[in-house]
């Protein structure tokens, strides 16, 4: 049987007594970097033979992985942290699994994304995972432009390398939002820092991050009128005027100013 085993995203402690179990009874341990992965196997004194798999010998190491279940052994899969697969080497080695008909089960635990919406407070009955975006600066654009108008939360997986680089990247394509960086996650320096993304992000970049952004906002039909018409459909309906500059100003996403000038001309 093959195990995919979610490990702790940062506090050692955060790993299941079944997740333990299955690392002491395999036969063999795949991991995403040895010498990160024997870190937590010696916190836990747990020695076994330790075989790579990463994003670029992942084909071949399913190759191995295959092999072995084949012949009897146990195994487990892991990655530096959190879940296998997620963001993370795992999927390929799960296609050739199952082409080939070879059980294969996981064993839950941690998960950055998720605990970053928890920590974020921004709303989490419906959201979308996307996970890292690409580097080239065309196709991070065109995978963002697939979700500017989803109106979930959003998830995204990024290395502090291009934390900047990337919000910036999320501003030109999705506009003004919400966000929030979560970061240091079950670490002593956790933090969750709530910000605009016009204003980007004025932590310090260190450590792998997740950022939260509020989904596309519910289109208002009264944009479909003229500014005039939206104003004056607002104050018709007994809204103060002051008010009524306010919320048009908001939902057309315009200055206040200029819809003031608008409402100088109503009577």
């Amino acid at each position: 049987m093959i195990y995919f085993v979610a490990t702790p995203i940062g506090n050692l402690k955060d790993i299941s007594l079944r997740a333990l179990e299955v690392l002491r009874g395999a036969d063999v341990i795949f991991c995403e970097d040895t010498r990160h992965s024997l870190k937590l196997l010696n916190a836990y004194e747990i020695k076994k033979p330790l075989y790579s798999c990463h994003k670029f010998n992942e084909r071949e190491a399913a190759e191995k992985i295959l092999s072995a279940s084949v012949s009897g052994k146990q195994v487990a899969v892991i990655s530096d942290a959190g879940m296998p697969v997620i963001s993370d080497p795992g999927n390929i080695v799960c296609k050739i699994l199952r082409d080939a008909g070879e059980p294969f089960t996981v064993i839950p635990g941690a998960n950055a994304a998720l605990s970053a919406l928890v920590l974020s407070a921004m709303p989490a009955d419906r959201f979308a995972f996307i996970g890292f975006l690409p580097d080239k600066v065309g196709e991070k654009r065109r995978l963002l432009e697939k979700y500017k108008n989803l109106e979930l939360t959003l998830i995204f997986h990024i290395a502090p390398q291009d934390l900047d680089r990337d919000i910036c990247a999320v501003y030109e394509v999705f506009g003004d939002r919400e966000a929030c960086v979560v970061r240091e996650i079950t670490k002593l320096h956790e933090e969750a820092v709530h910000f605009k993304l016009s204003q980007g992000f004025k932590g310090e970049a260190r450590g792998e991050f997740v950022l939260i952004v509020a989904g596309a906002a519910l289109e208002n039909p009264l944009n479909s009128l003229t500014a005039e018409e939206h104003l004056s459909r607002y104050i018709a309906g007994g809204m103060d005027k002051k008010e009524a500059i306010k919320l048009v100003a908001k939902e057309r996403g315009v200055p206040k100013s200029e819809i003031y000038k608008i409402a100088l001309q109503i009577d």
